[in-house]
């Protein structure tokens, strides 16, 4: 089979199986492992795969630009920012993500909710001037134009001084193995942070985040108390992550 060949191979079962080991797909096509994993490299740096420990996940469509990352899944986001804004009572204090489907939250929350909202997102901010009944406060810093938040030392700095009842956390990936992902390493650290301040962290995850990895982990999946997500309840993901103890809201 020449590489050409073997790398649409993989492509395939990357798409069908949802992951690929190394071991498994060398003894399959009676071939080194070495050059599965050299394929694997060549795909990852082509923004093919994700490449994890002993193989490869699926790429996250959520590490492009803001622009094209507001047109994918649009409805699915929707629905998931609908059933994280159920999840913000009155009087609750609120760490806000940045990223697209945050930024859906803005519009499902209830016009007559009472609530403070702290978000490092500045385009989350301004979605909410015209909310009539949110005060809204604003973590200052490094402007991360990838995903329209701030980063950085500064933003950690003010973050530290927030006490919330919840957090609701974006990310690019999903995995019960690879765990909750995202494409920088400062906004995975970032996120970490706000996380920390939080009695509870609900993960956003419109269904194309499902099953997917990027290179930077944020927390393992079992460290947040719920993800909300608009994908099919049999995809295996969300099964593993059910029988990982993790509390599924389906959206």
């Amino acid at each position: 089979m020449l590489a050409a060949e073997r790398r649409d191979y993989l492509l395939a079962r990357l798409h069908s199986d949802g992951k690929l080991v190394a071991k498994d797909v060398a003894a399959e096509l009676g071939i080194a492992e070495d050059n599965i994993r050299r394929d694997l490299r060549e795909m990852a740096s082509a923004g093919l795969c994700q490449r994890v420990y002993g193989g490869a996940l699926p790429v996250s469509p959520a590490v492009a630009d803001y622009a094209t990352r507001a047109t994918v899944a649009v409805d699915g986001k929707e629905r998931v920012a609908r059933a994280a804004a159920a999840l913000i009572r009155p009087g609750m204090t609120v760490l806000l993500d940045g990223g697209t489907t945050a930024l859906a939250v803005t519009s499902a929350l209830p016009r007559d909710l009472r609530a403070t909202i702290v978000t490092h997102s500045p385009t989350v901010a301004a979605a909410l001037v015209d909310h009539p009944t949110v005060e809204v406060y604003v973590l200052g810093g490094r402007l991360f134009k990838h995903s329209a938040v701030t980063s950085g030392a500064a933003a950690a700095e003010a973050a530290r001084l927030v006490t919330a009842d919840l957090f609701l956390l974006g990310v690019t990936g999903v995995h019960h193995e690879a765990g909750l992902t995202t494409g920088d390493a400062d906004e995975a650290a970032m996120k970490r942070t706000l996380a920390s301040r939080a009695a509870d962290v609900y993960v956003l995850a419109s269904s194309e985040k499902i099953g997917a990895a990027s290179p930077f982990v944020v927390l393992p999946a079992t460290d947040v108390s719920a993800v909300i997500t608009d994908a099919d309840p049999g995809h295996p993901v969300v099964e593993e992550l059910r029988r990982d103890g993790i509390a599924i809201i389906e959206a």
